[in-house]
């Protein structure tokens, strides 16, 4: 049996990290150590436990705004995270790299985005990938090459899902889950896509006007498009 890619959700895993482990956890001079230490540790242990064949992960970009915000006002408004965790995710994508792991982070961009560009990449080419995400949103890319592990206490349990569990949790296709929790839960990012999708050439217009970093509309967010079903 082939040996997956493991896509790893940055953000959703170091917030989990810090508020699993104490905040007293201090690194030299005094700075805060507990996402870090919390992050690396589980990151090694999914490593080891699913034997990828690469791993990558995928971060926010929390200073610069994503197209999200351009096409939904309001969206994430009043989100606030503490100052030492916000230090420790400036410093989190580096230490990832020093693993010898891929991080994926673009201003304008989002975790999400080169989570779907990656899982559609791999599917692509033949392969499987294991998503580690506590975003219920990334059910949608559950299929019969992609499994989501979703953490459900802290970052030491996880739940592995499939189409199966997607269709048993909400009885949908897992094509369908963003639809369904945006009912449940009204997400901002998906009632973007919801409401939007009928504009798909003008959107699709925007993206590409971007050309964040020099990359051509063709790679991640067109990509992305696809996985969400704003591109035919």
């Amino acid at each position: 049996m082939s040996r997956p890619l493991l896509v790893v959700d940055g953000d959703s895993l170091a917030h989990r990290a810090y508020h699993a482990l104490p905040k007293t956890m201090r690194r030299a001079e005094g700075k805060p150590s507990n996402a870090l230490v919390g992050f690396s540790n589980f990151l090694m242990r999914l490593w080891q436990a699913e034997e990828p064949r690469a791993v990558v992960v995928g971060w926010d970009t929390l200073t610069v705004p994503t197209y999200r915000h351009e096409l939904f006002d309001g969206y994430q408004g009043g989100r606030e995270f503490d100052d030492e965790l916000l230090e420790q995710l400036d410093l989190l994508p580096e230490l990832v790299r020093s693993f010898g792991f891929a991080a994926a982070k673009g201003d304008g961009y989002e975790a999400d985005d080169f989570l779907a560009a990656a899982v559609k990449h791999e599917e692509e080419r033949g392969g499987t990938s294991v998503v580690v995400t506590s975003d219920r949103d990334s059910f949608q890319l559950a299929s019969d090459h992609t499994t989501i592990l979703q953490p459900t206490r802290g970052v030491s349990e996880l739940a592995r899902v499939g189409p199966a569990e997607v269709r048993e949790r909400y009885g949908v296709e897992p094509s369908q889950a963003h639809s369904e929790l945006t009912a449940a839960a009204a997400h901002p990012a998906v009632k973007v896509v919801n409401t939007l999708a009928p504009r798909r050439q003008e959107l699709e217009a925007l993206w590409c006007s971007h050309n964040r970093a020099g990359m051509e509309c063709t790679t991640v967010l067109a990509e992305y498009l696809e996985v969400i079903g704003l591109r035919a």
